[in-house]
């Protein structure tokens, strides 16, 4: 594996690829890996000739309140993890690369952000979409794999793509789960022994509002109070939503769509923001 660390080297070799008639598959990620992300990895490593992946902690999608400074590093650790994959290329650029001086070009996609994760992160999705387009236009692939867990990213990258015409394949690749169900996240390393035990409290809310769909209550407002029973069981003391929407507008529902429908939530567990989600 070649560690790439600047921009104009990346798009070089991108290039050559290209010019061979080779397949580029790209897995985008902040690094401090999990089982998460090597399932996207496996997966693209199976449809694509060669795999790029990125490691940026992106300053731009974090607010003044939020965890850049603390959010967990680990190069090493992941370097080995992505050798034993065997990625092709790992490019690792600085802040100043990716946001170079006088840098002042940002992508905002209007209504899909506005709800969700976007009205607890106001400036959340405009960083995403701003590196992810640029990490699109260095690493020039033909399909670039991210997880569902973090579902209205999936569907906002989807967004983008395809309203400015960007020739890339988005592949999204189902939630990586611990054995009591947990979804796996960098974040979850800041929960104590504790915190943990409490965690499974959002795959289980989860877990009953797919009891109560498959059982034929479409109910919205029932299956949010039934949600919110199970997670205040776990004397948690915080919802920071809990969200029935469609799963193409992410605009909420009064009845579940069986076929299209998002169930999502963000719940702080101690001071440890953790999101999950259920594809209806």
């Amino acid at each position: 594996m070649r560690i790439i660390y600047e921009q104009k080297e990346m798009q070089g070799i991108a290039d050559k690829y290209r010019n061979w008639d080779k397949t580029i598959g790209f897995v985008a990620t902040m690094g401090y890996l999990h089982e998460g992300h090597l399932s996207l990895i496996r997966e693209a490593k199976k449809d694509n000739d060669v795999v790029f992946v990125s490691i940026f902690v992106n300053p731009t999608q974090f607010s003044p309140d939020e965890d850049l400074d603390k959010y967990p590093r680990d190069f090493k650790r992941d370097e080995e993890m992505l050798k034993k994959e065997g990625v092709d290329f790992l490019f690792y650029p600085t802040v100043e690369t990716m946001y170079p001086k006088n840098f002042q070009t940002y992508i905002n996609v209007e209504e899909l952000t506005k709800v969700l994760e976007g009205q607890s992160r106001p400036t959340h999705f405009r960083g995403v979409t701003t590196i992810v387009a640029k990490l699109f236009n260095i690493t020039k692939p033909h399909k670039a794999y991210f997880g569902q867990k973090d579902a209205q990213q999936l569907i906002v990258i989807k967004r983008m793509v395809e309203d400015l015409n960007i020739d890339i394949e988005i592949v999204g690749m189902p939630i990586v789960r611990e054995n009591d169900g947990l979804a796996m996240s960098s974040r979850n390393k800041y929960l104590s022994d504790k915190e943990r035990e409490q965690a499974v409290c959002l795959h289980q809310a989860l877990e009953k509002a797919k009891e109560m769909i498959d059982a034929g209550n479409y109910d919205v407002q029932k299956i949010k109070q039934e949600m919110e029973k199970v997670i205040y069981n776990y004397s948690i003391p915080k919802i920071d939503y809990i969200s029935i929407s469609n799963l193409t507008t992410l605009q909420e529902l009064s009845q579940v769509e069986p076929s299209n429908t998002l169930i999502s939530m963000a719940v702080f567990i101690g001071k440890t923001r953790l999101i999950d989600n259920l594809w209806i």
